[in-house]
């Protein structure tokens, strides 16, 4: 039995509801049915509904320790992300105008670090719906329940006791290696993921890198998306692709596109990344019939 339901101080269109929770910064929501989310992070289950015709959204715990300072801790509704994201550079980029215009309200969640960091190592070459039933195996296997029907993510210690045919039985695959390693480099190395709040951006990045299975990408996910570090710009062969068509950088290396957005994009590069990436997998609609010239 949930909690009373409440409403969210966000308001947003269907299609960035849906992108906020499940285009790639989370991966443990689902839709339930049309306009109803259920998400879990740390030890808290969400469920969220929205009306087809309205932009409001409520939402309630299933969980009975979860609190409204918990939820918008998650939401990040301690930061200004409409006047973020109009202090990005879209007045003089229109390849941004128009992923913001697409997107209108898009935001980046706060997550918990260490989860993050499981859910991006096992993104490695895989899908979003792949990779939400790696994390749904490795929460049934090794997580604690926190309903009857929901389990957490495991932690870094609870997956150090796990070894890795254990872990290949969640269907990681060579991903398995990776968990099992940072497992026990974790173990080997209390108070490393906690250290990164003491770190710059730059120390940061190179601090992740020392975890097996951790590229440049995958830290720059787990700084964007698990410390809300919004400076950070995370590069895939999808945002580079998309990159080097839209803003005429045919031939630049991933590091060069990153330190691209960076520079152009500002504290913020993060954010703008986001819109682009939404954008991007978003096909252009045809101009209407009338509009076309005789």
């Amino acid at each position: 039995m949930g909690t009373r339901w409440q409403s969210l101080p966000l308001q947003l269109p269907p299609h960035v509801l849906a992108e906020l929770l499940d285009g790639g910064q989370a991966f443990r929501w689902n839709q339930k049915a049309l306009g109803c989310w259920i998400g879990i992070w740390s030890s808290h289950v969400l469920e969220l509904k929205q009306h087809p015709d309205s932009l409001q959204i409520h939402w309630r715990a299933l969980t009975p320790q979860t609190t409204a300072e918990d939820v918008h801790d998650y939401f990040a509704f301690d930061l200004d992300f409409p006047q973020l994201t109009d202090e990005l550079p879209w007045r003089s980029d229109p390849v941004l105008k128009t992923a913001i215009g697409r997107y209108p309200g898009l935001r980046i969640l706060r997550q918990p670090l260490a989860e993050t960091l499981i859910g991006f190592i096992c993104s490695s070459a895989k899908r979003i719906p792949q990779i939400k039933q790696c994390l749904e195996n490795l929460a049934r296997a090794f997580g604690t329940p926190l309903t009857p029907e929901y389990h957490a993510l495991p932690t870094w210690e609870q997956l150090a006791s796990a070894s890795e045919n254990d872990l290949r039985a969640c269907a990681l695959g060579y991903r398995a290696k990776y968990i099992h390693q940072s497992a026990h480099f974790l173990a080997d190395h209390p108070g490393f993921l906690e250290q990164i709040s003491n770190l710059s951006d730059a120390q940061a990045h190179q601090h992740l890198l020392r975890l097996p299975g951790v590229g440049s990408k995958i830290a720059d996910c787990v700084l964007l998306f698990g410390a809300h570090r919004l400076a950070a710009f995370p590069v895939d062969t999808w945002i580079a692709k998309s990159m080097r068509a839209l803003y005429g950088l045919p031939h630049a290396k991933l590091a060069d596109i990153a330190h691209f957005g960076h520079i152009h994009f500002g504290p913020a590069a993060g954010l703008a990344q986001q819109f682009i990436f939404s954008s991007a997998k978003t096909p252009a609609k045809p101009p209407p019939p009338n509009s076309q010239k005789p």
